[in-house]
């Protein structure tokens, strides 16, 4: 999956941050001064008063300044998502290009995590069920088969694959296949 630019993301977000009531006129304002103002300076002195004319709807600055942003570059972008944060972060959360971002890593990360089925168990999971094979194959080989103490060991021993996880089931089914043909 490709990594979404910011020019993308903004152009994903412009009708959600045109919208009436998102950008207040102190906040479309403290963003335009900071792109102004700030290194690297996005824009000149005459297109911050330009975005920032009273006289002009404030939908329509807001318009003109993304699209500006969105021909500047990549880095204008980038300067604008990092002044939008600073200074309306309840409105940068709700971002209709956050949401995607986050509903794709959620979802790759459930496709990983559905990949691994024993790996994500961990360190001890694994020590535990190789600790538990490694004993019972112990168990057999040391067992010698006209043993009158534990008679019923390699019947038991010889079903446990069923009962114990495959991944284990394999290392018994090892250790047991030249056994069962007394059984």
């Amino acid at each position: 999956m490709t990594a979404q630019t910011y020019c993308d993301r903004l152009l994903q977000d412009a009708p959600f941050l045109t919208g009436p009531g998102r950008l207040s006129e102190q906040q479309a304002d403290r963003i335009i001064l900071q792109l102004n103002r700030y290194y690297p300076q996005i824009l000149s002195n005459e297109e911050a008063e330009k975005f920032r004319n009273p006289r002009v709807a404030l939908r329509v600055r807001l318009c003109d300044l993304l699209g500006h942003l969105q021909r500047s570059g990549e880095q204008h972008c980038q300067e604008f998502y990092r002044a939008l944060f600073m200074h309306a972060q309840p409105l940068h959360a709700c971002l209709p290009s956050r949401h995607a971002l986050e509903d794709s890593e959620s979802t790759e990360l459930a496709w990983a995590a559905a990949g691994h089925e024993f790996s994500d168990r961990g360190p001890v999971a694994f020590l535990a069920c190789l600790g538990l094979a490694a004993g019972l194959a112990l168990l057999l080989y040391c067992n010698p088969p006209d043993s009158k103490v534990l008679p019923g060991t390699r019947r038991i021993l010889a079903f446990s694959p069923i009962i114990l996880d495959r991944h284990v089931s394999r290392f018994l089914l090892a250790f047991l296949t030249d056994d069962l043909g007394g059984l």
